[in-house]
């Protein structure tokens, strides 16, 4: 397995990218422009999961980084929550809600798989060379 340099690298951030860009591009949009709060609020969280991960990675080590990666995977969830509550107003068809979701709860999966690896990994963390 090739070492990753930086979180740009990284396939669970690279979904989590894709995710926030699905969910700003639907906020901007038919009945959802003007729902703000509900449309900051799912653009925020959604942009945590990405974050978070970039910003766990640069800590340096793994014990931090699995910290921030639990933090991204509840925005996921929040993220998930979110999207339930666009679909009740609905400002998304149940066809979006339903992509949207499946990204969002495979992103999580990811990170946890991830989480479980870096919390059996030898290795801990580049601060630690």
């Amino acid at each position: 397995m090739a070492t990753i340099k930086k979180f740009e690298d990284l396939e669970v951030w690279q979904k989590a990218r894709s995710l926030c860009q699905e969910i700003f591009g639907i906020t901007n949009q038919g009945t959802f422009v003007k729902d703000i709060s509900l449309r900051r609020q799912i653009n925020r969280s959604s942009g945590s999961i990405m974050d978070n991960i970039a910003e766990g990675f640069e800590r340096g080590g793994n014990k931090e980084f699995i910290q921030f990666l639990f933090i991204a995977k509840a925005s996921a969830a929040e993220t998930r929550s979110q999207l339930y509550r666009a679909l009740d107003r609905k400002h998304i068809s149940q066809h979006k809600f339903n992509e949207l979701y499946e990204l969002s709860n495979q992103i999580g999966k990811m990170i946890m798989s991830f989480i479980n690896y870096l919390k059996k990994t030898d290795i801990k963390g580049r601060k630690f060379k």
